[in-house]
């Protein structure tokens, strides 16, 4: 199966979600953050960085649950007057 490439703009919000993440943590740990969401330290840390800019759902989902981040916060914030938090 072949992966389409990403898009510029679709790198960028998985820049700006990792940038987002890191605030929200604040001054806990990244491990403190990572087993409360049932993710890895590095899947957490790869993240934050942008390395990976498009993660699961769920994995966002349970990081915003940990954060106290809404859902509709993170869209509104990340789509950026896009046409949607998907648009490329």
């Amino acid at each position: 199966m072949v992966r389409v490439p990403l898009s510029r703009a679709q790198r960028e919000r998985g820049e700006e979600l990792g940038q987002l993440l890191r605030r929200a943590r604040g001054r806990r740990s990244m491990a403190e953050v990572a087993l409360a969401a049932g993710i890895s330290a590095e899947t957490l840390r790869k993240i934050e960085a942008g390395r990976i800019p498009t993660p699961a759902f769920f994995t966002v989902a349970a990081l915003a649950g940990v954060l106290d981040l809404s859902l509709d916060t993170l869209v509104h914030t990340l789509s950026d007057g896009r046409q949607g938090p998907i648009a490329g």
